[in-house]
């Protein structure tokens, strides 16, 4: 029976399953990875793309990104025990986002002599754990050592699958060298999964109590956080909303759920409806309200809806949940319009209800826009940042990659996959690679990065922008630049409110003065770049990065000047 390098087994098998980009950072564990490559590659093996990423918070990062766009698993590759912990942020982002990934990392060789591949750098002796895999397993659903090559075709489908269960999540490959060094039979290689994936829908019982509950509601809400899953569910939701006049907001969002200009959409501030709701309903939402700042009602019911309504493995969340809608969310939306197409309707208390809350999400949008247009001055608000680059996409398709940057609801974007937020763990560094890898699974979309300078260095901006050059993504990179870790004064003053800390023009341990040269940064890989100081030159400078990036190709920064979080 033919056979192949163990190496180039793992690379055949990835196509096999879908993936079409293995982003990787390669080590001393690598060279039975890359002669199996060359070897499968001079054979003619079907293989995915591999991407080298200087640095493995990227390369994880560029998976997710490629994911939230493609909606197609891909895979990372990283050097042993010290490139996982550089990637463990990333998985920690993507475990707490539910994206799929086949993540792998090589582990130093066990055996010190007598074996092909055993050790032979003093490096070998210095990386080996007792328990690599510690590093990444509270974040991923499965993990495994490959014992043996002929293990990988059936381990692969395992793992694809699981990873693309619900609710979906990273899985970890350990993949010791000796074992890569192996050869194995080609057969199955190149055959898509044995096993199918677990998809999970609502109980149907729980499905019609919850649309019984919206329908008969006087005061309900809907809270959803991270998208409605797909565009049938985007567009059918936002009808069903609109049908029933059901107030929607988008607290905390990472994503958007219905257009945010559509008349059932209140904001990202749901504390005063949520207090007088009758029924609540919960779309994939990790935190759907700060529980200091909210007292429900004794008589109020909470449907919580999404892959893993409990988040069970979040160690503490304890949001009420009367009833509880378990399955993919663009699925379950669409189940749950089918079900409430059946309610019974008062349609003098729903065309009120539609009026009112109509009134209070167009004096919401007015109130968004009126504070964003008081921001156009030098150093500029982010808030005025976010509305000149709404306004520059609007009719384009377009993504926002909004770390620390650009507030979502001054953007006023009304597309699915128009935006992501970073997830939910604060792993700092995500948005800029993340953008990357949604720009190679899409290359006609115009995509964004915007970011805190802070949040811009923890991207290893160098990495990123080489990548960038290397290839060939237009991406463009929004630095608000307000010389502070803001987010870190803002959480002070949001603890201590009345303490010394909101009374001081500079806070300890958030100044990030003086401010590097980020246009500097971006130009040794060749970007186009501009510092944009005065908010008034700020429309014409994102025109012209529209232009360099849809005509020249090319990357793209703006160094744009913010005043800090304190000022008045």
């Amino acid at each position: 029976m033919e056979s192949v390098t163990a190496g180039g087994a793992i690379f055949t098998k990835l196509k096999a399953l879908g993936v079409d980009y293995v982003f990787a950072n390669s080590g001393t564990d690598f060279p039975p990875v890359i002669e199996g490559l060359i070897e499968a590659t001079h054979r003619g093996m079907d293989l995915p793309t591999a991407v080298t990423v200087p640095h493995e918070m990227a390369a994880v990062s560029m998976a997710h990104g490629h994911y939230q766009i493609s909606g197609r698993i891909q895979s990372v590759m990283l050097h042993t025990n010290v490139g996982l912990s550089n990637g463990a942020t990333g998985a920690i982002n993507a475990w707490c986002d539910q994206i799929p990934m086949m993540l792998m990392s090589g582990r130093t060789p066990v055996t010190e002599r007598d074996r092909f591949g055993a050790r032979t750098v003093p490096i070998g002796w210095g990386q080996e754990m007792f328990d690599q895999t510690a590093l990444v397993r509270e974040t991923t659903k499965w993990d495994y050592e490959l014992r043996f090559p002929e293990q990988i075709s059936e381990l692969f489908d395992r793992g694809w699958a699981i990873a693309n269960s619900t609710p979906k999540g990273p899985i970890y490959l350990s993949l010791p060298r000796e074992v890569l060094c192996e050869q194995t039979p080609s057969a199955r290689l190149n055959a898509p999964s044995c096993m199918a994936p677990v998809v999970a829908a609502p109980d149907p019982a729980s499905l019609e109590r919850a649309a019984a509950l919206l329908a008969g509601a006087k005061s309900p809400l809907i809270i959803s956080q991270r998208g409605a899953g797909s565009a049938e569910a985007f567009r059918v939701l936002a009808n069903l909303v609109q049908d029933w006049g059901l107030p929607l907001s988008h607290y905390w969002a990472n994503q958007i759920s219905i257009p945010l200009s559509h008349p059932m959409q209140i904001g990202a501030a749901p504390e005063a409806l949520l207090a007088e709701a009758d029924v609540v309903l919960v779309i994939n939402s990790l935190a759907p309200w700060w529980p200091d700042k909210v007292t429900l009602r004794e008589d109020v019911t909470v449907i919580q809806m999404g892959p893993d309504p409990l988040f069970a493995r979040t160690p503490v969340r304890n949001f009420r949940a009367d009833v509880t809608l378990v399955g993919e969310t663009g699925p379950s939306i669409l189940a749950l319009a089918r079900a409430m197409a059946d309610q019974r309707r008062d349609e003098s208390t729903i065309a009120a209800r539609r009026e009112r809350i109509s009134a209070l999400a167009a004096r919401n949008r007015e109130g968004v826009i009126e504070a964003a247009e008081s921001g156009n001055r030098g150093p500029m608000t982010k808030d005025w940042v976010s509305l000149c680059l709404g306004r520059a996409i609007k009719g384009r398709k377009a993504s926002v990659f909004h770390e620390l940057g650009c507030p979502l609801m001054p953007l006023d974007l009304d597309q699915h996959l128009g935006y992501f937020q970073e997830p939910h763990s604060g792993g700092l560094g995500w948005a800029f690679p993340a953008a990357l890898g949604a720009q190679l699974a899409d290359r006609e979309r115009l995509v964004f990065a915007t970011m805190g300078d802070g949040s811009y260095m923890f991207a290893n901006p160098t990495v990123c922008h080489q990548v960038a050059e290397a290839m060939e993504l237009p991406v463009i990179v929004l630095v608000l630049n307000n010389e502070e870790w803001g987010a870190v004064r803002h959480s002070v003053e949001g603890l201590y409110s009345e303490g010394y800390a909101a009374k001081s023009n500079e806070v300890p341990m958030t100044s990030l003065k003086p401010s590097p040269d980020f246009a500097r940064t971006a130009e040794a890989s060749r970007a186009y770049t501009e510092t944009v100081v005065q908010g008034s030159d700020l429309p014409a400078a994102l025109e012209r990065a529209i232009r360099v990036a849809t005509e020249e190709r090319r990357q793209v920064l703006l160094n744009i000047a913010i005043e800090p979080a304190g000022a008045l």
